[in-house]
């Protein structure tokens, strides 16, 4: 699977932990930034590189750092055919994609550390949607609210 993976400059510290970590799930990265601490840099315009990235179909998910994480993830839910969660349990983050089919996993640099994060990155990768019926009549209900917006 391709993960695009970007982060300000709150997130910026942990992103290369996350870039290792997921090749060495066996995943391609996409590395779209920032790729140098920039203390004036702001979390939307990762937001809309990752958003972007998954629109295109360059990647399949996609994995965003900012301080808290709340920003990045208020961010990216509003490009069209995002569905970011912010987790910081194991479990959020497996079912979230189980369940809620999250293409981002927002993470909050300053609120979780490495073990966690190595942790909710795996649940997050190795997670799949289950397409039960339940899931997927609530999913198109959500995919409904995006096109209400337009």
């Amino acid at each position: 699977m391709k993960v695009a993976v970007a982060s300000d400059h709150g997130g910026f510290p942990m992103k290369a932990q996350i870039v290792q970590l997921v090749q060495t799930l066996g995943h391609e990265v996409i590395e779209l930034g920032a790729f140098e601490l920039q203390p004036a840099d702001d979390y939307p315009d990762f937001a809309a590189e990752i958003g972007t990235a998954i629109q295109q179909e360059r990647a399949e998910r996609g994995i965003l750092l900012c301080g808290s994480g709340v920003g990045a993830c208020v961010a990216a839910n509003k490009l069209k055919g995002i569905r970011a969660g912010l987790c910081h349990d194991h479990y959020s983050a497996a079912q979230g994609v189980e369940h809620d089919d999250i293409n981002v996993l927002c993470l909050g640099a300053r609120v979780v550390g490495p073990a966690v994060v190595e942790d909710l990155v795996t649940a997050f990768v190795n997670a799949k949607y289950s397409g039960e019926e339940r899931h997927q009549r609530r999913l198109e209900k959500v995919k409904a609210l995006e096109r209400s917006s337009d």
